[in-house]
């Protein structure tokens, strides 16, 4: 039993993208941190009100283990860690989107730089929000006598981790379900555990602060270089982003290695997850492993995927001169609600699409938002677009034309301008004759209920944080990666 164990919450945990493996919580052997998220909902439906299982997957710089205790010099020496600063940053943040069909996960990289608000402490950088939450509650205990220790650190590794996961809900949209998290320990003794990863580098790199020291071309890391292959950000081309993207080709070859018959059938492998698990893993207490493995059984590595949240820019300026990563909160709640949807294969995609583009040919499609609901007009013309209607504007209506929604014509009798009168809900025709033939506007007001009407209360103006840089609003950070087996993708 224990070997069935072992072998699903590897699976299970690994394709994730948490990686990490063993029985774990089932037999009390893995670290389970006193977070309990969500408690007040049923186990039933925590996990999916929104069509998705969200975990929360963070990669901390603490020199402590996970019960809390210390790592000895001769471990920090072989990690190349370095000296702390008294201070614990979450240098890699992904959120695990998990459809409720288990088909697919798609793991969501958050640059470490990203700025945003915090009611506790202001505007900040996404990686120090766990820090300051846990160096408050560290001077917090300290003055109320609380001896240091592993029970103090684990009292200080919650607040962090309650902070964080209130950060990531508002910056995201998503209600996140369940938190795993790996110290620096971490991705020595799972790299190790499965005898290496293979990563590929675009050019050699020799960089003394993070220990990367590598050739070029394809190559197997153990669990030392591994961590300095995904901490190095200096002397790279494009800093973090470079960074993001090794962090996820080297979680995508960690995937793929785990899925592998040569570790699935090794108990000795399986074995050493264990006990890589027990000492670098922590979860919360309310995800059930087991549950979990069977949702996601049918999984193989090509559907897991790893991408990275829409920026505005990556050389903003923050409240204190630092740089920083800007974004539209907008934006990233969007792009999170597309990673939840669940995929509809392409032999059974519907035939209706064709036929509305055949239906309106010739057509200049425009949408106008006449109300106050922000996004309405994006929203209606994104749904517009997924029915095959070609959308040529979107944008805001002038004040004190429009008063309520409707469809506009030069001729009220165009079977395209009713056409899309009825799939908009059944909105009123109304003409105007100074537009051309074939330009039809659709207009959402305060009045609009019909086809992705927009919650007022989930379309919000939201105030930037920072001082953006470059706009950059709608270029990739860099490639999708999948943890396929055509060998890892070579990055820079």
């Amino acid at each position: 039993m224990k070997t069935t164990l072992a072998v699903l919450s590897a699976v299970a945990l690994t394709v994730s993208a948490v990686g990490y493996f063993t029985v774990g919580r089932v037999s009390n052997q893995l670290s389970a941190s006193e977070l309990r998220i969500n408690a007040g909902r049923g186990q039933s439906d925590k996990d999916q009100l929104d069509g998705a299982m969200d975990i929360l997957l963070v990669g901390s710089d603490s020199r402590t283990d996970a019960q809390g205790n210390p790592l000895s010099e001769s471990e920090l020496a072989h990690l190349n860690a370095g000296v702390a600063d008294g201070e614990i940053n979450t240098d890699t943040i992904m959120i695990i989107r998990v459809p409720d069909d288990g088909s697919r996960a798609t793991a969501v990289s958050i640059p470490r730089d990203t700025y945003v608000h915090t009611d506790d402490y202001g505007n900040m950088k996404i990686n120090g929000v766990y820090g300051a939450h846990a160096a408050a509650k560290r001077e917090e205990l300290i003055a109320a006598g609380k001896p240091e220790g592993p029970a103090l650190e684990q009292e200080v590794a919650r607040a962090g981790q309650l902070g964080l996961i209130d950060a990531i809900n508002d910056l995201t949209g998503v209600e996140v379900d369940h938190y795993a998290q790996v110290g620096l320990l971490g991705f020595v003794l799972l790299t190790d555990a499965v005898g290496g990863v293979d990563v590929c580098l675009n050019a050699a790199v020799d960089e003394p602060l993070s220990g990367a020291h590598f050739p070029a071309g394809q190559q197997t890391l153990d669990g030392a270089q591994a961590l300095s292959f995904v901490r190095q950000r200096h002397d790279l081309p494009r800093g973090d982003l470079d960074r993001i993207v090794r962090q996820q080709a080297y979680m995508a070859s960690l995937v793929q290695k785990v899925l592998s018959a040569g570790t699935l059938t090794s108990p000795a492998k399986l074995r050493d997850l264990a006990t890589a698990a027990e000492r670098s893993v922590t979860l919360d207490q309310s995800l059930d492993v087991m549950r979990f493995a069977q949702q996601m059984s049918g999984l193989a590595g090509g559907n897991v995927t790893f991408t990275t949240i829409p920026v505005t820019s990556v050389n903003g300026v923050g409240d204190f001169g630092e740089s920083i990563v800007t974004v539209d909160i907008n934006e990233v709640h969007s792009f999170m609600e597309s990673a939840a949807k669940e995929q509809v294969p392409e032999d059974s995609q519907p035939e209706q699409a064709p036929q509305q583009a055949e239906d309106f040919a010739g057509a200049q499609v425009s949408v106008l938002n006449a109300g106050s609901v922000p996004g309405q007009a994006r929203a209606t013309g994104e749904w517009l677009a997924d029915a095959g209607i070609t959308v040529s504007d979107v944008s805001n209506a002038m004040d004190g034309i429009y008063w309520e929604s409707q469809v506009v014509a030069a001729d009220p009798e165009d079977p395209r301008a009713r056409k899309l009168a009825e799939m908009l809900g059944g909105v009123p025709v109304t003409a105007n004759n100074a537009l051309e033939p074939g330009s039809i506007i659709a207009v959402v007001a305060e009045d609009y209920n019909g086809p992705a009407k927009v919650d007022p209360e989930d379309a919000q103006q939201h105030v930037p944080v920072g001082t953006p840089g470059d706009d950059i609003s709608g270029m990739s950070l860099g490639p999708e990666i999948d943890a396929g087996g055509q060998g890892p993708r070579c990055v820079n």
